[in-house]
């Protein structure tokens, strides 16, 4: 075994054993089917979906539906949690459909774009190693364990509150986060389908604010779901607050804007347009341009 396949197989064991611990600590107050929390059952179930579906996918030497499989995932637990749940609130119905309405929006137009593009450059290399393809898919895993951190608790939670202020506010900061997500989604779309923007870089629309406005509006529209989870968290439970600092360091430091920030510079870098959008452009907050008045 090389060095590489070794750190490989650690990382799908320490990606794991962090899952468990999350687990452990939501699973605090929370109902039970026979002896098993739904909270942990829920979090087994998004890994054994992602290393079910690796399977016919590292057969197939195909990353095609991993960003579909991943919005499935997220569906399906919440569901399963609702349903075993024996308290049916009214706060955990809104979290779902919130849920729900996300990833089938999300999921749909990832799977749409990779049909379209082909591949995902990303997954070149990686898919063709069996441990580090088989690491990214529990790593998934690991990305829907994190995000629904919050709302998995509530859904389960043996504790339950009416409707106030803070599921309120934060389905309205919900609702913010995810319009901007999906327009600028939309406007990016369009802007490449156009023939006429070939080679091109967007910076029209939401883009012309944020070099990265999709990202923002998915990091707020988790703040909102953490922000409606607020009340009905107690003792361990409070590290479903990782949900929205998971995706904020992920997006910001790790896979999104790092990433897309290196590829940009290597295509349009040197560029006086480019240059002078990146200058005056905020990375992701969205701000007026700076030469602006």
């Amino acid at each position: 075994m090389t060095k590489e396949n070794l750190r490989n197989y650690i990382g799908i064991l320490l990606i794991t054993l962090l899952g468990l611990g999350v687990a452990l600590a939501g699973s605090q107050g929370g109902y039970k089917v026979g002896t098993v929390p739904i909270y942990a059952l829920g979090i087994a179930v998004a890994f054994i979906i992602q290393w079910l579906v690796f399977i016919p996918a590292y057969l197939n030497k195909t990353e095609k539906f991993f960003d579909l499989t991943g919005s499935i995932t997220y569906i399906t637990v919440m569901v399963i949690a609702v349903l075993l749940s024996p308290v049916k609130d009214f706060r955990s119905l809104v979290l779902l459909v919130m849920v729900a309405i996300w990833a089938l929006r999300l999921g749909t137009f990832l799977f749409q774009r990779i049909k379209k593009a082909g591949e995902d450059r990303r997954f070149r290399e990686i898919k063709e190693s069996f441990p580090r393809f088989l690491q990214t898919w529990t790593l998934q895993g690991l990305w829907v364990t994190f995000s629904l951190a919050a709302a998995l608790v509530v859904v389960t939670s043996q504790k339950r509150l009416d409707i106030g202020i803070f599921a309120i506010i934060g389905l309205l900061v919900w609702i913010f986060g995810f319009g901007m997500e999906a327009i600028a989604d939309r406007q990016k779309n369009e802007f490449r389908k156009n023939p006429a923007n070939e080679g091109k870089f967007i910076q029209s629309g939401l883009w012309s604010w944020s070099r990265h406005p999709n990202y923002f509006g998915e990091i707020v529209l988790w703040i909102g779901v953490m922000i409606i989870s607020l009340p009905v968290l107690v003792g361990w439970q409070w590290v479903a607050l990782i949900s929205p600092v998971f995706i904020t360091i992920l997006l910001t430091r790790i896979s999104g804007v790092p990433m897309l920030e290196k590829r940009a510079d290597e295509k349009w870098g040197g560029q006086e347009d480019y240059e002078a959008y990146k200058a005056n452009t905020s990375v992701l907050i969205p701000l007026p341009p700076k030469g602006e008045k």
